[in-house]
């Protein structure tokens, strides 16, 4: 008896400590199984006590009263799977006549609190059937992401959501996006993590970094262009638009549409050319865009008009052409000026870390969706990569991209360095990786000129 008590302690001060330092391995290890007992014996009175059940057809109460029988019960969804993960439960539920999957999403805080779960999300798969994500610890803590993710062309895992489900950039599905977030709150960490995920793939990666190239250049052996201010940024994007248009001319020519060819081998996009005639898609990331639209002199409000202008045709024509857009910045919001608030509308997906403003989070989400502008502005300062992703349907998650360093993102580009496409329009652009020259801190000069 003294030893299954000593082995009791033991195996319950592991748990306690598991939990603490490592909530992943305490939830594969004991919360799962804990969890799953949990949702089964509590289930019906939970879903009675949040209003989620219905009362029991009419047939079932006549044949009660018809046989003197106790009166059914109301009755819940009914459970149709119940799926344990590496970060939590997945429960599908088939509703009954009369409820709606709003009716879940409007529960799922008490769903939580009623489970002892840390998080409860909810969907729709089709007409009926609702299912629900429950998280058992808090995955955006300390983000560790699969070690498998499901690969696709232009598809690339980025973070993690708050269900412990993967966020992916797809740009087959969402071509162009917006990116915003304050000095700080790990927005360079997550365009990092994009450019890892970019590197493997037969992709051509286009940078504008005006910053003098300090956040991309680092990167260069892996892209194609680079600029590094915004005379260079003009002339970089006239090259793309020359480069969309003979894309365009090209799809044209393989159309060849008359009566006799089956629609679907008619070309509308880069996609659906043969492959040995398919164009490398290129992705271009603009790593601050108010710098591209400041200006303080009458030439450069002519260059910013010209650089906008550029901007907007590529988001509106790009995606046929296999011109992705990543849009990045500090603040986005009217004061830069006009055709702001039309490249914005045609930036479909949007990313907002921890702004400084409420105007940058209202010309994120305002026209998409509302309420994920207060979770936005609601981000607390040490929790540095922390973001809110949303797109033009009106969703939005909370998600986390893992820590990727920028020595971690230069290997990667220098591992990958050989699949570099060399596209001729954009040779003058072409970063050369010669050695940097050394600069001497003045706290350092010479004794001769001290």
């Amino acid at each position: 008896m003294t030893a299954f008590t000593v082995a009791l302690v033991l195996v319950v001060a592991a748990a306690g400590l598991l939990r603490w330092r490592r909530p992943a391995w305490y939830w594969l290890a004991f919360g799962v199984t804990l969890a799953a007992l949990r949702v089964l014996v509590r289930y019906r009175s939970v879903m009675d006590a949040c209003g989620l059940t219905v009362p029991p057809a009419r047939w079932r109460l006549s044949l009660a009263r018809a046989t003197n029988r106790p009166i059914p019960e109301p009755r819940p969804p009914r459970i149709r799977r119940l799926r344990p993960t590496r970060t939590g439960l997945v429960l599908r539920l088939k509703l009954r006549p009369g409820q709606d999957v709003f009716d879940i999403a409007a529960a799922s805080d008490r769903l939580r609190h009623s489970f002892s779960m840390f998080g409860v999300t909810s969907r729709e798969v089709r007409s009926g059937v609702v299912e629900v994500r429950m998280t058992g610890y808090d995955v955006l803590k300390r983000v560790q992401m699969p070690a498998e993710t499901e690969t696709r062309a232009m598809r690339v895992p980025v973070a993690l959501r708050e269900d412990g489900s993967v966020h992916y950039r797809d740009y087959r599905a969402i071509p162009h996006a917006l990116t915003l977030g304050a000095t700080e709150s790990g927005k360079s960490v997550y365009q990092r993590n994009l450019v890892a995920g970019l590197v493997p793939l037969e992709v051509a990666l286009v940078g504008i970094d005006c910053k003098q190239g300090v956040e991309l250049f680092p990167l260069a052996r892996r892209f194609s262009a680079l600029a590094d201010s915004p005379d260079t940024a003009a002339e970089l994007l006239d090259a793309l638009l020359a480069r969309m248009a003979d894309v365009y001319r090209l799809i044209r020519t393989q159309q060849r549409i008359t009566v006799d060819v089956p629609d679907a081998e008619i070309a509308a996009d880069i996609w659906d050319l043969p492959d040995e005639l398919r164009l490398i898609p290129v992705v271009v990331l603009v790593d601050e865009v108010a710098e591209l639209a400041l200006y303080a002199t009458k030439e450069e409000e002519k260059r910013r008009d010209r650089i906008i202008t550029a901007l907007v045709r590529l988001a509106q024509l790009g995606r046929a052409a296999g011109i992705y857009l990543e849009i990045c910045g500090q603040r986005f919001g009217s004061e830069l000026g006009k055709g702001i608030t039309m490249l914005r509308a045609q930036l479909t997906g949007r990313t907002a870390h921890r702004l400084n403003d409420e105007t940058s989070a209202n010309m994120a989400f305002g026209d998409i969706a509302p309420d994920a502008v207060l979770a936005a502005i609601q981000i607390p300062a040490e929790l540095r990569g922390l973001a809110i992703a949303g797109d033009a349907s009106g969703g939005w998650h909370r998600i986390r991209a893992p820590h990727t360093s920028l020595r971690q993102a230069v290997n990667l580009c220098n591992r990958y360095a050989d699949r570099t496409p060399d596209l001729p329009e954009l040779a003058p652009f072409r970063p050369t990786t010669g050695a940097a020259t050394e600069l001497v801190p003045s706290a350092k000069a010479s004794p001769a000129t001290a």
